[in-house]
Order: C-alpha cells, then structure tokens, then sequence
C-alpha cells in the first residue's frame, strides 16, 4: 500500500502542466496515446492474467505509471482508452472529470481498488488526482468524510449529478469484491471544494437503522453481502432513484454478511433537498404466485452461480408485467447470465459500461 501511494503520487507530482491552445488532440498526440494505450492494453491482461500475485503486482505498477504518462498527452481528457480492458471510465454528466478505477487482486481474500480522477481543463493541460484505497485501516469505513488521498475504494459503474443550493453532487455507485466470502456495493457522494479538491462522503443519506444497514450516521452507504449472490443496486433514470435489493440472511444471523442474499424485493433512494432518503417499498402491486419485481433498467449482472436461477427467473418474468402496470409499455427481459468464468468475471467487472451494474 505504501509503495502504490509513493509510486502514483510522485507520478502526479513531477507531471506537471502541459499546455495546449485548442480542445483537440493534434494527430501526433493521437498517434502517441494509441501507443500508450497498446501497452495500458498489454498490462491491463496482466493485472488480471498472470500467474503469480507478484507479476500482477508488477503489472500494476506498470500500469499506474504509464497511466500517468498517458494523460500528460495535451488534451488527452478526450482520449477514450476504449481498448484497455480491466478498468472502468466514467464521465461526470456536465463532462468536467472522470474517473478511472480498476482492481489489484492478491488472491480471494485480497482486493484493493485503484483509481484517479482527471480534470477536464480549460487548456488541455493534467490535472490529476489519485484515488488511495485506504479501506484496510477504516474499522467504520462510513464514519466519516474522506479525501482521495484516504478513498474508500470501488469500482465504479455508475454517476448520478445532482444539485442543490447552486452546488453540484456526484454520487457514485461502485463494486468491491472485498474479501473470499462477501461483496460490497457502495453508494458516495463525491463534490468539490473551494479550493477545487475532492471529497467524498458527508451527511447524504437519510433510512431507519436496521441490522443490515449501516448504522447512522452514515457518510457513505454499503450493502454486504454473500460473495456471487448478485445483490443489484443501480439508478433507475425512469424512477429517478437509486434501486437496490433487499437482503435476507439465510441462517436468521443478519449480522453474518455472509449469509445475506436478496430476496426479488426493491428498496431504493429518492434525492429530496440535498439528501438521498430512503423508500422501503417501490411497487405497491400485489405480488402473485411468489414472482418478484425487478425495474427493468436494472441489468443483468455479467455473471453469477446457477442456485440464484430460479429467484432471476422469477425476476425476468415478472419485469414485463411490472412495467405495464406502472408505466403502461413493456420492456425486453434481460437475458439470463452466463456460467461463471471468474478471470472473465474479474475482467469484465473491471471494465463497464456507464451505468451498467455487475
């Protein structure tokens, strides 16, 4: 952990400003990021690949310091970097950052994210600012308001801008494979100060304390929950909130995180002056014949074990009659996932889509 932080700081440090006149990528500079994009390409496999915990180690590094030297290109906030797998780019919807994220895995037990946020500037130059996954020495990870340098990291899919009181309000929803018997999906709010850096967390977040929630006051927001149970939570722009599933222990120990799966209900979020304030139920309708509703812009995460089939069945039936009765026009079912392939899992995590959950 030390080394990664001394390693990309120093990177961020000696980068330094590089002008540029216009908002264009001349086509020398193009020409130089597709070469640094082949070898972010190159590393990006190996991060997840190679054999040994070492070499992907060594991959990483690698990765983070030709990052760096990449974005120093002029203007090369408008350089998608669509060919490097195994990291997710999000882009702020008034396009005035993005973030990268990506994972470093040891083994099961062992996952820290990576991340930086780049500046769109006015005149094309870097401006960086790296993301340090500090969740190893956070007892209560949502205590507290965080800068990038003490980041409680995730890999983000989605970006959600809100405003309130003149002020804008990016809220992330991210994934963390946390550990070999649980995953993390975090909801934070991330905003800017005066003096132009990030924040994230504060006071965002209004629900009833439960044993599966995090207790208040929370700064940020999680649910834990049994590894590759699949536990949804995304924006739903028709709904204009934030929808995520509901858990249930399967042992009647809530308090066990490993032990928690969804059950086919919704909870979800609703922003209301400046805070996202919780709904216990979003569809009022009757359930029939045990099927569960599922807002279909929710899609079907990358991949998942075979015993969660019969609650996604259920899910995938009842989406098309849910939607007519609540907004009078069907929609396709998602398509059902595919066997489990983990290394796949891992790479395809590492790389959405915006808005597209795993």
């Amino acid at each position: 952990m030390k080394q990664f932080f001394s390693l990309l700081l120093a990177i961020v440090l000696l980068s330094g400003p590089m002008q540029s006149e216009a908002q264009v990528i001349t086509p020398a500079h193009t020409q130089q990021l597709k070469i640094a994009e082949d070898s972010l390409q190159k590393l990006g496999k190996l991060m997840v690949f190679a054999k040994y915990a070492t070499h992907r180690f060594q991959a990483d590094s690698l990765f983070i310091r030709n990052l760096v030297q990449a974005l120093k290109v002029p203007n090369s906030f408008y350089y998608p970097f669509d060919s490097v797998d195994n990291i997710s780019r999000i882009y702020a919807p008034d396009s005035t950052f993005r973030i990268f994220t990506w994972q470093f895995e040891r083994d099961d037990a062992f996952h820290r994210q990576r991340g930086c946020i780049q500046m769109n500037t006015p005149d094309g130059s870097l401006k960086l600012f790296p993301l340090i996954d500090m969740s190893d020495y956070a007892e209560e990870p949502w205590d507290s308001v965080r800068s990038n340098f003490n980041w409680i990291g995730a890999i983000y899919y989605k970006m959600v801008m809100k405003t309130f009181n003149n002020h804008k309000y990016y809220t992330l929803i991210g994934l963390d494979d946390n550990n070999a018997t649980t995953t993390k999906k975090w909801i934070d709010v991330l905003t800017f100060g005066e003096d132009g850096k990030p924040r994230f967390g504060g006071p965002f977040f209004a629900y009833k304390n439960d044993d599966i929630k995090p207790p208040q006051p929370a700064y940020r927001f999680f649910l834990e929950f049994k590894k590759d149970s699949r536990a949804r939570m995304n924006y739903d722009a028709e709904m204009d909130m934030i929808v995520f599933e509901h858990l249930v222990s399967t042992t009647g120990h809530p308090d066990r995180r490993s032990s928690l799966v969804p059950d086919g209900d919704y909870e979800g979020f609703k922003w209301n002056n400046g805070r996202w304030e919780y709904v216990e139920k979003l569809f009022n309708f009757k359930l029939q014949d045990g099927q569960a509703p599922m807002p279909s812009p929710l899609k079907d995460d990358v991949s998942g074990k075979s015993d969660e089939k019969m609650l996604d069945d259920q899910s995938i039936k009842n989406m098309e009659r849910n939607k007519q009765e609540a907004a009078e026009k069907a929609k396709p079912a998602p398509k059902k996932p595919a066997a489990p392939n983990k290394k796949l899992e891992q790479k395809q995590r590492a790389n959405p889509q915006q808005g597209q959950e795993y």
